[in-house]
């Protein structure tokens, strides 16, 4: 990652020898967008996280966290899944991202083909628990999602072969977490835990929401160069953002996808098209995820989770 990821979350870390890179944001958010498809997001299957669609998922990187998901019909093939990675491929992405599978087997079987056909960076995501039955795969990015419990934490240190770890934490043990001083070399990005309404928040937000990106007046730092599919085949800006469906890849093709202009405008929803954002004086160093709004609100624009306004 790039050094500017942890100089974003420097202030954090305190005495830490974790490699934090991301603090309460997806790694990519500091990196410059350029308004075309870079990113996709892949899912693989219902899931089988402790998080779910019904319930509510309080996570800050829950775009990459193992969920749990209601499916709206059959999910893909691997015929189906395998067309959309080419097609992914041809077009130049850089980064796909495995999450929410059901199966290790399937997980290993489809981060291997995307190796195969040469996309750069091929991230899969996996529990701790799986971690502990798989093999390093050449040329994949393991991540392990664990929840915060020191013992767990401890676990990681004997799989040098993972890339990194996703850590998902409640607000007031992230000080501890930061602190920690173990032997894990890989990349970590933590994952904290929202509550339901600001008035619940047992952390300093405004820290977390800190990010430094070259052209945060022009594009989302989050949405932006980025698409996700869901196991059963639409197109979402999002994983978390369920409701706003983008297109069908059952029926249709990425490249044709991201001529709608509904992709476009959520890659550049900024701060400036967000009303009580718009007039905010750190708007452009302000990141915060639309999806954790959205789930306490009700509406895209919603600024529940901001110090100011409240």
């Amino acid at each position: 990652m790039e050094e500017a990821v942890e100089s974003a979350v420097i202030s954090l870390r305190g005495n830490s020898k974790l490699r934090v890179v991301s603090v309460a944001k997806p790694p990519w958010t500091v990196k410059p967008k350029k308004g075309k498809l870079e990113r996709l997001i892949v899912q693989l299957g219902e899931g089988k996280g402790r998080f779910s669609e019904t319930e509510g998922i309080p996570r800050s990187i829950g775009c990459i966290g193992n969920n749990r998901f209601i499916l709206r019909r059959e999910p893909m093939s691997v015929e189906e899944i395998q067309e959309i990675l080419r097609e992914f491929a041809k077009m130049g992405g850089k980064e796909l991202w495995l999450t929410n599978y059901d199966t290790l087997e399937q997980l290993l079987m489809v981060s291997s083909y995307a190796v195969e056909l040469g996309i750069p960076e091929v991230y899969a995501v996996a529990l701790l628990e799986d971690v502990k039955k798989a093999s390093p795969v050449e040329g994949v990015k393991f991540v392990a999602e664990v929840d915060y419990y020191r013992d767990n934490i401890k676990e990681l240190e004997v799989f040098d072969w993972l890339h990194g770890a996703l850590v998902t934490v409640r607000g007031k043990d992230l000080d501890e977490l930061l602190g920690m001083n173990i032997g894990f070399e890989g990349e970590v990005y933590v994952d904290v835990l929202f509550p339901g309404s600001y008035r619940k928040l047992d952390f300093n937000v405004v820290e977390l929401r800190r990010v430094f990106s070259p052209n945060l007046e022009k594009y989302s730092p989050c949405l932006a160069d980025t698409l996700a599919v869901t196991a059963d085949g639409y197109v979402l800006p999002c994983p978390l953002l369920r409701g706003f469906v983008l297109g069908d890849l059952k029926t249709g093709k990425l490249r044709d996808i991201l001529r709608r202009k509904a992709v476009n405008d959520f890659w550049t929803l900024t701060k400036d098209r967000i009303g009580t954002c718009s007039k905010c004086p750190f708007k452009y160093i302000c990141h915060d995820c639309r999806a954790l709004e959205f789930q306490a609100t009700g509406d895209l624009g919603g600024v529940e989770y901001c110090p100011i306004v409240f």
